[in-house]
């Protein structure tokens, strides 16, 4: 019998908490998510994560250290060579990804554009990195004069496709980015996710709507999600995460609108009786703040992450296990606008933990998914070691 009957994993994305090992090789040396938001914030205003153990897994300006703190705590490192959302979150479920997907810095090829726009009909503006309001903003008029699709990239593996519901219905887009899937699954290209990011308004005044649909590869390999699945444990994912899988392993997914979106999902979900994984992004720490490199808004999130903790940890049962994670970082003080190679946060909970203490580092993301696997019973991945006796 498993040992908890519920599992809920929270992802906060691209929360870092300081370089890796090998952050000079992802030329990343001194990115610091979690420590250069505090220290732009003069202190982070987060009670409930101290109470956890935030600053036990090291020191962050504004959150005291706990002695002894709630949950068990330590911090992650990636073994796979990569440091974006697919491979953070694919090495948690117990992969380890060594084939990095392709970015494209000047854009996409020629090629690619040509069967594109053959396929779709339309034609091209854009192609190029760009942030995705800047670049709607800039090109958004002449879209609607001419029914041309928008097609930016970002410094993740990322093919974006921006159009007005108005002039592209938001069913043509979806089979647009589903064309480019098929194209960008060549190994010429490998892209990592194909993004539909619709808009309505007018010129000057345009909104990226909650209509974005994710377009990702699926996992090189099997995931626990998938033994999961087929032992018939529930598997309910929140936000992004069913994309980020492409339903692999997914028994219900849940769409959210923003960070406190999820937040409310996930509480009103923990009044439900199921036997497995609840899986969490919060995305907007990431795609709003981490990428824009806005350090206030990324600290301004945080707190109203933390803010709602308590709702989380008053609706734990006896047999419930809580993990609070990151998949990457993305400093907002760093250059660029690209995520960062980082350790992240690990911090483990559940209701008969007498006093918190530390765990060993983990050496892979995928100790998470072994500890799971091992929880539940089912075949072991591959990579990562469980955890599950360390937090008796």
């Amino acid at each position: 019998m498993e040992r908890f009957k519920r599992v809920f994993l929270i992802v906060m994305d691209s929360v870092g908490i300081g370089e890796a090992p090998d952050a000079k090789a992802f030329n990343d040396a001194g990115a610091d998510t979690l420590g250069h938001i505090a220290e732009r914030m003069n202190g982070l205003n987060m009670p409930n994560m101290a109470k956890l153990g935030l600053s036990n897994i090291r020191e962050i300006e504004g959150v005291e250290k706990t002695e002894p703190p709630m949950a068990y705590y330590t911090k992650m490192q990636e073994a796979s060579n990569g440091k974006d959302t697919m491979t953070g979150h694919w090495e948690i479920m117990g992969l380890n990804i060594q084939q990095p997907f392709r970015t494209f810095p000047n854009g996409f090829p020629d090629e690619l554009i040509a069967d594109l726009e053959a396929k779709t009909g339309r034609k091209v503006i854009g192609n190029k990195p760009a942030s995705g309001t800047a670049i709607i903003d800039e090109l958004g008029k002449e879209h609607l004069e001419t029914g041309a699709l928008i097609v930016y990239t970002s410094a993740d593996s990322v093919l974006q496709i921006a159009a007005h519901e108005d002039e592209v219905p938001l069913e043509e887009l979806y089979n647009i980015c589903e064309i480019a899937r098929e194209l960008t699954l060549d190994e010429k290209y490998m892209a990592g996710r194909v993004i539909a990011r619709p808009f309505v308004g007018e010129p000057g005044a345009f909104q990226r709507t909650a209509n974005r649909h994710d377009y990702a590869l699926k996992p090189f390999g099997r995931t626990v999600m998938n033994e999961l699945e087929d032992h018939s444990y529930d598997v309910i994912a929140l936000g992004k995460i069913s994309d980020i899988y492409d339903n692999e392993g997914v028994t219900e997914a849940i769409r959210t609108t923003d960070n406190d979106d999820g937040m409310t999902k996930l509480i009103d979900s923990m009044s439900n009786d199921f036997t497995g994984l609840n899986f969490l992004n919060l995305v907007d720490f990431d795609a709003k703040y981490g990428h824009r490199r806005d350090p206030e808004g990324y600290g301004k999130a945080l707190e109203a992450f933390d803010a709602r903790l308590p709702e989380v940890l008053n609706h734990l049962k006896e047999d419930d296990l809580l993990i609070i994670t990151a998949d990457h970082g993305n400093d907002p003080i760093h250059h660029g606008t690209d995520h960062t190679r980082e350790f992240v946060p690990l911090l483990v909970y559940h209701t008969n933990v007498d006093k918190g203490k530390k765990l060993p580092l983990r050496e892979t993301f995928a100790d998470i998914g072994a500890t799971v696997a091992d929880n539940f019973h089912i075949k072991m991945p591959e990579h990562g070691k469980s955890f599950l006796d360390d937090i008796k």
